[in-house]
């Protein structure tokens, strides 16, 4: 049996593609892990401003406690069939440092708003390195982000 395959989009494309999901998918999967390498994998809602993806977590959990300590985080979009993978820096934010248009912005798009809050953070991830595939054909030119430069 034989499967077609779309061709391989070019850089350009796929860097549309990578801006229309950050934009409209509402929900990553974030994984971090502790300075002693305990890793944490969990969904969260996110919202695409000013070059970051914003979220929010409970300050105590292990995504945010990890990124306060290492400020890194991997975040992927997509399925297996249509990946965005994300390298970010990442800084945890008391709910009062957030900028109140970022913090209006968020809860518009998610229809959630934790400031007022304490308990709970927002994190922000700022991408270091952006690769984007879709199938094997795909692999090669997958990075379209470096150093947090785009390369296309």
């Amino acid at each position: 049996m034989t499967t077609h395959r779309p061709p391989a989009r070019g850089g350009e494309q796929r860097k549309a593609d990578v801006l229309r999901r950050l934009i409209e998918d509402e929900d990553a999967w974030v994984s971090t892990a502790s300075r002693n390498g305990e890793t944490c994998l969990v969904p969260l809602s996110f919202l695409w401003h000013d070059g970051a993806l914003v979220m929010t977590t409970r300050a105590a959990n292990p995504t945010a406690v990890n990124v306060a300590e290492t400020g890194r985080a991997t975040l992927a979009l997509g399925h297996t069939r249509d990946v965005v993978l994300i390298e970010a820096r990442a800084e945890a934010l008391a709910n009062d440092a957030l900028p109140a248009a970022t913090g209006d912005a968020f809860a518009a798009k998610l229809n959630w708003d934790t400031r007022g809050r304490p308990q709970w953070c927002f994190l922000l991830c700022r991408p270091r390195t952006i690769r984007a595939w879709r199938e094997a054909n795909e692999l090669a030119g997958r990075l379209l982000m470096e150093d947090g430069a785009w390369l296309v």
